[in-house]
């Protein structure tokens, strides 16, 4: 067995660990600045592509390998810089648009689903009512407001 005061070479890590377990560093602080620099450049670029081509297909394969790194980069990417996750940030981004659509009045509640990249209408106004809490159709009626709660009325339609 190889003793463990061997002499260091040029190959060595760049931190030290000492006897007892604690780390004396000398260089992981200027490495977890360059970590957290990347991650935050990987979620901004990332949160672009979200933002301007939410209505296509997207997926977190899709878009890290777009930016150039790993679903699981992405996904701590999303955690530590967004506090949020890849998922939570598209259905953001759709239902913002969407509610933009609803508010101008010109298109159809399906046109506006298919718009935002809902295939299936009902789909959206499921995840419309979860995201405003109140569906598509009473959210046109009312107008753009003050969020849901007391200030806008939830209607309930009998189909």
């Amino acid at each position: 067995m190889a003793s463990g005061n061997a002499p260091a070479s040029s190959a060595s890590p760049p931190e030290v660990i000492p006897p007892g377990g604690g780390r004396v560093s000398t260089g992981v602080s200027t490495q977890r600045a360059a970590t957290a620099r990347l991650r935050t450049s990987l979620f901004e670029d990332a949160k672009r592509i979200v933002e301007r081509e939410y209505a296509s297909d997207l997926s977190l394969v899709d878009v890290a390998r777009r930016v150039a790194t790993s679903r699981r980069q992405l996904q701590r990417a999303y955690a530590e810089v967004g506090s949020t996750t890849f998922r939570e940030q598209l259905a953001r981004v759709r239902m913002e648009r969407a509610a933009e659509m609803l508010g101008a009045n010109g298109l159809t509640i399906r046109e506006v689903a298919r718009r935002v990249g809902y295939r299936q209408p009902a789909q959206f106004a499921k995840a419309f009512r979860r995201h405003l809490g109140e569906a598509p159709s009473t959210y046109r009626s009312n107008g753009p407001g003050p969020g849901p709660g007391p200030g806008r009325a939830v209607a309930s339609r009998e189909a």
